[in-house]
């Protein structure tokens, strides 16, 4: 009797090859809806005039988010990026935005009041009548930046890149902006009454008819800058660089400008009464018609320096270079 074997049945199952680069594209397409739902549940919140005060969105992706006019304040947004978003007359005052990312948003008459804003990136920024009173900035990214009009009193812009940035306006009364790099940036009539300079880079930046009154500008770089009209009085210049600047009618009564170099500089019109000049260099410089009526030249270099219809009346000539000066000054006692 023959043994009675089962019928063999074969049955083909579909098998799914799972790799770990499949599993990456899984976690890849879940982080992305993860963060659209988290732009989209923000901006609808919003425009809602939801309350967003302290929320935490550490990390989150807002690229591009439309924010206008959203109450944010306290908000813990460390990291965040928010390129390109919406921000326009946004309250963002307490709120943490260390590391955010906000290059190209518009910021235009946000409140930033206090705000934390250390080592952001703030290039190609719209912040036109922005208020960052009291902000802190240190170190953040704020190249080629639109900050006319913008309040700025006592902001701390320590390290800050301000650079081709353009502060039109801006107050930056008592604001601390020492090592601040200001390379070709515009602050035509903007206030930085007692602001702190020091060290700051200001090479062919323009500084028209500003307001730098009580101003710490020691070890400042500023050749080639157009200071032309510029109140500069009581001003500290202790060893800034002042080459080829244009200082034309510029107000630099009782500045002190102690071993400051100004070599080839337009100081036509100036007024340098009572100014500290001790051990300046101002070879070449174009002193014309200014006044430097008790100014203390002591040991300044004024080689080849114009003072065609300067005023030198009572100033302090002791050991005073003037080989090759043109019309050495009027009144000199």
């Amino acid at each position: 009797m023959s043994e009675c074997k089962p019928e063999t049945v074969t049955v083909e199952i579909p098998f799914l090859a799972w790799t770990e680069k499949d599993a990456l594209r899984i976690e890849v397409f879940a982080s992305v809806e993860k963060r659209w739902r988290m732009r989209a549940a923000v901006e609808i919140a919003a425009k809602d005039d939801a309350n967003l005060i302290f929320v935490d969105l550490t990390g989150a992706d807002l690229t591009f988010a439309n924010l206008r006019g959203a109450n944010l304040r306290g908000a813990n947004m460390t990291d965040a990026n928010l390129t390109v978003s919406n921000l326009t007359d946004a309250n963002l005052g307490y709120t943490n935005l260390r590391g955010v990312n906000l290059t190209s948003a518009d910021l235009r008459g946000a409140n930033l009041t206090d705000a934390n804003l250390t080592d952001a990136n703030l290039g190609y920024t719209n912040l036109r009548g922005a208020n960052l009173r009291g902000t802190n900035l240190t170190f953040a990214n704020l190249t080629v930046s639109n900050l006319t009009g913008a309040d700025l009193t006592f902001a701390n812009l320590t390290g800050a890149d301000l650079s081709f940035a353009n502060l039109t306006d801006a107050d930056l009364t008592g604001a601390n902006l020492t090592g601040a790099d200001l390379t070709g940036a515009i602050l035509t009539d903007a206030n930085l009454r007692g602001a702190r300079l020091m060290f700051v880079d200001l090479t062919g930046a323009i500084l028209t008819d500003a307001d730098l009154t009580g101003a710490d500008l020691t070890s400042a770089d500023l050749r080639g800058a157009n200071l032309t009209g510029a109140n500069l009085t009581g001003v500290n210049l202790t060893s800034a660089d002042l080459t080829i600047s244009n200082l034309t009618g510029a107000d630099l009564s009782f500045a002190n400008l102690t071993d400051a170099n100004l070599p080839g500089a337009d100081l036509e019109r100036a007024n340098l009464t009572g100014a500290i000049l001790t051990d300046a260099d101002l070879t070449s410089a174009d002193l014309t018609i200014s006044n430097l009526t008790n100014a203390d030249l002591s040991f300044a270099n004024l080689t080849d320096a114009n003072l065609r219809g300067a005023d030198l009346e009572r100033a302090n000539l002791t050991g005073v270079n003037l080989t090759g000066a043109t019309n050495q000054g009027e009144n000199r006692t």
